[in-house]
């Protein structure tokens, strides 16, 4: 664990990303590293890296690769399906399914960095209190830490760390993703500082000037109405009133499968086509909120249905009083999430005060949903012009729905970096 104090002045934040298709890793690292020192004009204080799975056999060589040409204090990293970052013309680019590295510097005036890599051994029991989570991580939660999370994809435990970390540090942003891995080796990367590791988490705490907003996209559209769950046991709904009957009085439950069979009344053709392989759960994620939209739901399988008794299995546990709406997911959907989120941000925050931005996708996006390269990052790009961007296609995505940080499937999640004492909208 390294833990770095920049000290408080009055330099600008720096955030800079580059990206090499060189097919030699040696080659690959030159270039990335020469890109960022140019674009960088003050010491570096933290670098994210991203290789792409195809250097899988070469990943204990990147530490040693990358200490010839580069000194920072912290450094974390993984492997990913597919990479993000800027390449030597300026653009955009996600490269998906070949050689690729990513690398990203960043210079923090008034940020102290804190880099760590934790082991399923290191984690607190899920019962012990908040204080065992900060001593894990050696920040105090008074510090509001901004936090960014890489972690290998075969070690458990990593939802019971997303709760613990939401436990300890209720005020504080996470993000990141779970490592990909190699479809030759089965191997995955993850890189702390100078070390190489095959398993646990790696980390970046950030505390002081910064802030780290989120967008979270989880690529479907609602259809028909929010009902309120009656009835539930774990992950089985067995019953559901019209969220709305409550208001008039007149309160009568359904069985999911007969709220389903009139929805499916109510599509389209190509909505019901769509239905039979991409319909999916969203869970509201507020208890009092009035009017439910985008971004409002969290997005959950529908894992099957019982014919019999009418109840339908969801990819997470549900507790009767939540509300819930059924979604679907397509492409198109997929883009007018994503394009609606960013409008919103957009509209909340000044594009002029991000100073970076980081991308962390499903490998069940990209070329192979949208058939069509750069789709994500170039519509983000659209909306917030001229911020740096970098990433990974990930094996889940960690981000939140209102206060609560979650793994995701199918989303992209974006953290936006800015000063905390930048300008903001009255």
């Amino acid at each position: 664990m390294v833990d770095l104090n920049v000290d408080l002045n009055t330099d600008t934040m720096q955030w800079t990303s580059a990206l090499s298709t060189r097919a030699s890793l040696e080659s690959a690292v030159k270039d990335v590293v020469a890109q960022a020192q140019h674009q960088l004009h003050a010491p570096p204080d933290l670098a994210l890296l991203f290789i792409s799975s195809a250097f899988a056999s070469e990943y204990s060589r990147l530490m040693p690769l990358l200490q010839e040409t580069l000194s920072v204090p912290a450094l974390i990293g993984c492997s990913g399906g597919g990479v993000v970052g800027v390449d030597a013309t300026g653009e955009i680019q996600e490269i998906e399914g070949k050689a690729a590295l990513s690398l990203t510097l960043t210079h923090l005036p008034g940020v102290t960095v804190r880099s760590f890599h934790l082991s399923t051994e290191d984690l607190p029991d899920p019962d012990s209190p908040p204080d065992a989570w900060v001593n894990l991580i050696g920040v105090p939660p008074q510090e509001r830490p901004q936090f960014i999370l890489l972690a290998s994809p075969t070690s458990p435990g990593i939802s019971e760390l997303l709760q613990g970390l939401d436990y300890a540090y209720p005020d504080s942003v996470k993000v990141g993703g779970l490592a990909s891995v190699s479809s030759i080796s089965g191997q995955s990367g993850l890189f702390c500082d100078d070390q190489y590791y095959q398993d646990g988490i790696v980390g970046v705490a950030l505390s002081g000037n910064i802030v780290l907003e989120t967008i979270v996209a989880q690529g479907c559209r609602p259809i028909g109405r929010p009902y309120r769950v009656a009835e539930a046991e774990r992950n089985i709904l067995t019953q559901l009133e019209d969220a709305a009957s409550s208001e008039t009085g007149t309160i009568a439950t359904r069985t999911p499968l007969e709220v389903l069979q009139d929805l499916f009344q109510e599509l389209n053709e190509s909505d019901r086509a769509l239905a039979q392989h991409s319909l999916f759960v969203g869970v509201a994620q507020s208890a009092f909120k009035q009017n439910l939209e985008q971004g409002d739901f969290l997005i959950r399988n529908l894992l099957g249905v019982d014919p019999k008794t009418g109840a339908i299995a969801v990819g997470d546990r549900i507790r009767p009083g939540q509300r819930v709406q059924f979604h679907l997911r397509d492409a198109a959907a997929s883009a007018a999430d994503l394009k609606a989120l960013l409008e919103r941000y957009r509209q909340q925050t000044p594009a002029s005060s991000a100073i970076g931005a980081l991308m962390f996708s499903c490998l069940g996006r990209g070329e192979g949903l949208y058939q069509e390269p750069n789709f994500d990052s170039q519509l983000f790009a659209r909306h917030l012009v001229d911020v740096p961007l970098s990433g990974f296609f990930c094996n889940g995505e960690i981000g939140p729905v209102g206060s609560t940080t979650f793994l995701h499937g199918y989303t992209s999640v974006f953290g936006i970096c800015r000063q905390a004492d930048a300008a903001t909208p009255d």
